[in-house]
């Protein structure tokens, strides 16, 4: 019997310390979608009074993953890039929106919006995934 995509993010975010750590909170998913949100805490600013660059990413990059094996097949980062484009601060809530532009047998695309809750972008992730043969349990 297939796995929900519900099913499988409880399961990656269970053993999954580092999202938790960050603070990342499930808002909705779906069939090649992912929508996570976070707060930013003062230790994960920078020298500048910035959030680091890695905090964005990092929120990204789990969205993205959650996303991609919401098929029920095991998928893994082969390619990741993002733009900054705004600055992010101390107490900022971050929502990332992960859809799915195109899933193929053996590799996936994802684009990724970080934004604020009004919608106002701070960052563009784009993410590739291959697509193993194993399927989720």
């Amino acid at each position: 019997m297939a796995l929900t995509p519900e099913a499988i993010f409880r399961r990656m975010y269970d053993n999954d310390p580092f999202s938790q750590w960050m603070g990342m909170e499930l808002v909705s998913i779906g069939l090649g979608e992912c929508t996570l949100r976070m707060v930013v805490r003062p230790e994960m600013t920078n020298g500048f009074g910035v959030a680091h660059g890695g905090v964005t990413f990092s929120l990204a990059d789990s969205a993205f993953a959650f996303a991609c094996n919401s098929h029920g097949r095991h998928a893994l980062s082969i390619h990741c890039t993002i733009e900054h484009v705004a600055p992010v601060r101390a107490g900022d809530e971050l929502i990332a929106i992960a859809t799915e532009d195109n899933v193929g047998n053996h590799l996936s695309h994802y684009a990724i919006r970080v934004q604020r809750p009004d919608g106002t972008p701070v960052a563009f992730f784009r993410g590739v995934a291959y697509r193993k043969p194993r399927e989720w349990e």
